[in-house]
């Protein structure tokens, strides 16, 4: 026999090897040795025995291993990549499939005051709005941005006095959002300016107060602090959702409510937000700033958004496939819990650290009663730490200090919504670090 011939049969019998292995590792699984530690059930992967679902389940079932975690751990920013795995467990349901020749217009409904505005979209927010009863959405108007970030901007343009002697102070109560003073100043606007902590706001003159509720960094539900006559009240909602705190009744009922779907699906690469707003001019004027900064808003994310505000609503309403214990705002409150039960612990063991307890209160959408999980912990170093962000540093954790919210060194904000096995690698670490002078190296 030549040697090719020898190759070329050996090469068969190595294909149908692998074929016969393939085989029993996807009967073993069908025939229930396969113990899955996935959160959903499995009951459809054995239901198409063709090739195409051999394939599909050698691809998902079977991945590459994760690289080593980071010696450093990071947890300055919100990066909300804990819903990575519901997402991926829900499989094709989110899929968006958008041909070539769709969206090549500037317009979406050019009846629509925001007339960049998907329809889609706005039928999704509205439909979940209506599902979790967290905010009113009859007789608002629907304003959509590029993140919440640009409807900040947006609010600020459109609630400006355009002809006043000098620019509007704008406040919020400490700690506030570490964003909010440099978004506001960024572009030395003459419309507005930041005028710091509202408690200290004293000025008898027009001001723009911004309430964040639950509030970020600290989590705590917030009211207005200033409330005065020429006072503008503008509501940031990104984390007034069922995973994070109590949803309250009746329905939130504000001026001009900010929301997000970073913080409320955990999508924040699609660069997408929404406002809801009463008065039309302010709309209108909103929809004026963003139509001069960037033309509109992407169509492409508003599908995608819309596509998945559907599905979320789905899985509580238990269509599209979706079992009870899929459901998107249930399978999140119980990971909240836990993560939020693991730090507790953690601190407790350490002994050197402290943090803030929520009061309860009953959910109208749960129907549970439970104190609040946000997602950022406002970590307080105890004892004679002073600079709590550089103490962590020096044992390779990154944090954001209290400075940048307004409040003392002694505080950071640490996000609570890194991936499983980077939350467990920082809650292990906090638990062993026992000594105020002890540091990695």
């Amino acid at each position: 026999m030549s040697v090719e011939l020898r190759t070329m049969v050996l090469g068969h019998f190595l294909v149908i090897s692998l074929a016969l292995n393939a085989g029993l590792l996807y009967r073993n699984y069908c025939g229930g040795e396969h113990k899955s530690q996935n959160i959903f059930s499995l009951k459809n992967e054995c239901k198409n025995s063709s090739s195409a679902s051999t394939m599909a389940f050698l691809e998902t079932k079977f991945q590459p291993s994760k690289p080593a975690l980071s010696e450093v751990i990071d947890l300055d920013h919100g990066d909300p990549t804990m819903y990575e795995r519901y997402w991926q467990l829900t499989g094709d349901r989110t899929t968006v499939v958008i041909p070539g020749w769709k969206f090549i217009s500037y317009f979406s409904d050019v009846r629509s005051l925001c007339w960049f505005l998907e329809p889609e979209f706005a039928n999704a927010v509205v439909r979940l709005h209506k599902l979790v009863g967290n905010a009113v959405t009859d007789g608002r108007y629907i304003v959509v941005g590029t993140g919440s970030t640009q409807l900040f901007q947006a609010v600020l343009y459109a609630v400006s006095p355009p002809n006043a002697s000098e620019p509007i102070s704008v406040v919020s109560a400490a700690p506030f959002y570490s964003s909010y003073p440099q978004i506001t100043d960024f572009l030395r606007s003459g419309l507005y300016k930041w005028a710091g902590d509202a408690r200290e706001f004293k000025r008898d003159a027009p001001y723009i107060e911004l309430v964040t509720s639950p509030n970020n960094p600290d989590g705590l539900s917030r009211a207005a602090v200033v409330n005065r006559d020429q006072g503008v009240l503008v509501h940031d909602l990104a984390y007034y959702w069922p995973q994070y705190t109590p949803i309250s009744s009746p329905p939130t009922d504000h001026d001009i409510m900010l929301f997000t779907v970073s913080k409320s699906t955990g999508h924040a690469g699609t660069r997408l937000g929404w406002a809801l707003v009463k008065d039309r001019e302010t709309a209108r004027k909103m929809t004026e700033f963003i139509v001069l900064s960037t033309i509109g808003v992407s169509k492409e994310s508003q599908l995608r958004a819309a596509k998945i505000l559907h599905v979320v609503s789905d899985s509580h309403e238990q269509r599209g496939g979706f079992d009870e214990n899929e459901a998107f705002f249930e399978h999140n409150y119980h990971l909240m819990t836990r993560r939020w039960k693991q730090l507790r612990a953690a601190v407790e063991k350490s002994k050197l650290f402290s943090l803030p307890e929520f009061p309860t209160g009953k959910c109208k959408f749960s129907g549970r009663t439970f104190a609040s999980q946000p997602a950022f912990a406002w970590l307080k170093c105890e004892g004679e730490t002073e600079d709590c962000e550089g103490f962590l540093r020096g044992h390779k954790v990154l944090t954001r200090s209290g400075k940048h919210f307004g409040e003392s060194t002694r505080h950071v904000r640490i996000s609570m919504l890194p991936r499983d096995e980077v939350f467990d690698q920082f809650t292990d670490r906090l638990a062993s670090i026992t000594s105020s002078s002890s540091a990695s190296t």
